[in-house]
């Protein structure tokens, strides 16, 4: 069954949205030039990532889907964008931290079934997954950014994937170790925007709509999880032919799943309760 579009959504890890208007130039170019739309977005809390990516998926409050810190991970028996376009007839792929495939597919996950998979029957077809164990502030085991842009790129052309997710843990984890006001995190953000646009427009040029945004913030003390704007507030760009609310609009991360949804033209869950903001 073909769905109305393809949509991928690449979330980059811990990133305030201060930092996202002052640094990544790429993305700021394509709004001013008019190829992009860019919005504020707020996230659940708490503000912690497992939480974040369930909420992402679910468009449901972590008090609802019950993942509510980083060290309780289970497979979370919701509605999720996985599911729902995989039931629709669309394929799906995800190349991100094991913790989506473990909330979204099967838990707990395992190192060597897990790592990559190609299951026809879905919810997720298409696997890339790292884990990342063994992080410590000083070794940070994160893949590279342009490896995993290049694995999300080889998933579109190899199995014509509909909806993809790519997740990146850099930035966040170099919040940790530095904080978002220095000079590590000013390369950091330079690199990262750098990498990202040299595989933007070949998504584009494939027939893709993009969203660009994050899970969460982070603070100056690299820290996220509570509540202020610093922890919550991020951005979410959006490439494609779809009208958003205004420019000073503040979203919020619940409305993300259904938005997806309705892009794709899936049938959007009644637990999914926001309201769509793209139309």
């Amino acid at each position: 069954m073909a769905l109305k579009t393809k949509l991928l959504l690449i979330v980059l890890d811990g990133l305030p949205w201060r930092n996202w208007r002052r640094y990544m130039g790429n993305l700021e170019g394509w709004v001013q030039s008019g190829a992009a739309q860019v919005w504020r977005m707020r996230s659940v809390l708490p503000s912690t990532s497992a939480s974040c990516y369930a909420s992402i998926h679910t468009g449901v409050a972590p008090q609802a889907h019950g993942i509510l810190s980083n060290e309780v991970v289970f497979r979370v028996e919701r509605p999720d964008i996985f599911s729902e376009v995989s039931k629709a007839g669309g394929k799906t792929g995800a190349v991100t931290h094991s913790f989506w495939s473990a909330f979204f597919n099967r838990a707990p996950f395992d190192f060597v079934r897990d790592i990559e998979y190609d299951e026809p029957d879905g919810p997720i077809h298409h696997g890339r997954f790292h884990t990342m164990t063994g992080y410590n502030l000083i070794n940070q085991m994160t893949p590279s950014d342009a490896d995993l842009f290049a694995t999300l790129t080889m998933l579109t052309q190899r199995f014509g994937i509909d909806y993809g997710i790519l997740h990146t843990c850099t930035l966040d984890s170099m919040g940790h170790r530095f904080g978002h006001d220095c000079a590590e995190m000013d390369k950091a953000l330079f690199t990262i925007d750098a990498q990202l646009a040299a595989f933007l427009p070949r998504w584009l040029e494939a027939g893709y709509e993009v969203i660009v945004t994050a899970d969460h913030g982070q603070t100056d003390r690299g820290h996220h999880g509570g509540h202020d704007e610093l922890q919550q507030d991020f951005a979410l760009y959006y490439f494609g032919p779809a009208k958003g609310p205004r420019p000073d609009a503040l979203l919020d991360q619940l409305q993300l799943a259904p938005t997806v949804l309705k892009r794709l033209g899936v049938k959007v869950p009644a637990t999914m309760k926001a309201k769509p903001f793209l139309t």
